[in-house]
């Protein structure tokens, strides 16, 4: 019986089934855990020359020239991720740059980034963790043209975001849909997560020369917030199952249709975001009674913090799907480094006014990512 698989002819319940079926492989995913995912993957042989030197694994250092842009000019930013429109009071946590235990990043050079890809189509994939990351990367490319910024044209058509450099061409586009999968309406007016469909959005992602996918977060979502009625597998509705088999279904979807349309390794290239962690749970870092707010600094790195449980199943079925892949896709591991960033959430300083312990403030965190996408691409 393969992984997650739901036995219709036992008693169980499909979330007992899962659970038991998913801890019966804990074992052997702890020894792919022992690697970065991008290293132990046979898909991901992206820029192989520079495998020497593994850039997700580092601290966080204090430099002054961060943030590397202005907040108030770029144009892009989301009110739910403008911590200083809103009134954030502190402003270390911009002022933090990743540093590779082995080597150094290449800096961002936007006007370099925008000539290299003339032309191009680079679209994100997924949830509003994949919205934090577009926005940073619209406001790094925006503020390589100095104080007037780069020229754009921006659209918003059929669900799809699109900031276009006009000089260069290159369009930065954003695709949502924060579980991959297809969602249908049924005739009765039921909405269905169909696990093993992913046909909405294929043809515009084939189109693209550049692809990063994300999910996870909204596969965590239950009841009143969770945007469906019934999960469908092989024909059959559930009400309900556990999440962590869901959700490898669901990327095990996913990684068929890179297999099956990806045809050339080069285009189109092929990243998928990793796990974004929350910062909910002070207990994570040694204080069980907090969580994000009023956190103004890293976790320092003799002090690495812990992943819940959930978030570290996630990276397992992760890990089980990227071994499935017979394309070339490049993971952008920020999962560890993002953990020890519980200073970098809005908090309550956004438009949403509630405590936000899973988004990233802007400039932040996701200018990071960004970075490390910058020197993937190189």
């Amino acid at each position: 019986m393969r992984f997650g698989f739901i036995n219709n002819n036992n008693n169980n319940t499909p979330f007992e089934m899962g659970r038991a079926l998913f801890f019966s492989f804990s074992f052997f995913f702890f020894f792919f855990s022992l690697f970065s995912f991008h290293q132990t993957s046979s898909s991901s042989t992206a820029n192989e020359e520079k495998q020497y030197c593994n850039i997700f694994r580092g601290q966080w250092v204090k430099d002054p020239s961060y943030p590397l842009y202005d907040f108030s000019k770029c144009p892009f930013i989301d009110n739910e991720f403008n911590c200083n429109k809103y009134g954030r009071p502190d402003s270390d946590y911009l002022k933090y740059r990743w540093q590779p235990s082995s080597c150094n990043l290449q800096s961002f050079n936007g006007l370099a980034f925008l000539k290299k890809n003339t032309g191009k189509k680079i679209m994100f994939v997924g949830d509003s963790l994949s919205l934090n990351m577009w926005e940073s990367l619209g406001c790094l490319l925006h503020s390589s043209a100095g104080e007037s910024g780069a020229r754009y044209q921006y659209t918003y058509k059929n669900g799809i975001k699109n900031i276009t450099f006009s000089d260069y061409n290159v369009q930065l586009l954003m695709y949502r849909t924060p579980l991959l999968v297809d969602m249908v309406k049924t005739k009765t007016g039921d909405t269905v997560l169909v696990l093993d469909s992913m046909t909405n959005g294929s043809r515009a992602w084939r189109r693209m020369d550049v692809l990063i996918f994300n999910s996870w977060h909204w596969w965590t979502h239950t009841k009143s917030s969770q945007p469906w009625d019934y999960m469908q597998l092989r024909g059959k509705l559930y009400k309900d199952m556990n999440r962590v088999v869901a959700f490898y279904h669901g990327m095990t979807t996913w990684a068929r249709w890179v297999n099956r349309h990806v045809r050339d390794p080069s285009k189109p290239k092929v990243f998928f975001q990793g796990i974004s962690p929350s910062h909910y749970d002070g207990s994570e870092w040694g204080k069980p009674s907090k969580s994000c707010e009023g956190e103004v600094e890293p976790t320092l790195y003799n002090e690495r913090t812990y992943l819940s449980d959930i978030s570290s199943e996630a990276l397992m079925v992760m890990q089980r799907v990227f071994k499935r892949l017979k394309k070339p896709v490049y993971l952008l591991d920020i999962t560890d480094l993002s953990q020890d960033r519980k200073d970098a959430h809005p908090t309550t300083y956004s438009d949403h006014g509630t405590m936000d312990c899973s988004h990233w403030c802007l400039p932040g965190l996701p200018d990071t990512w960004n970075l490390l996408l910058y020197n993937a691409l190189l």
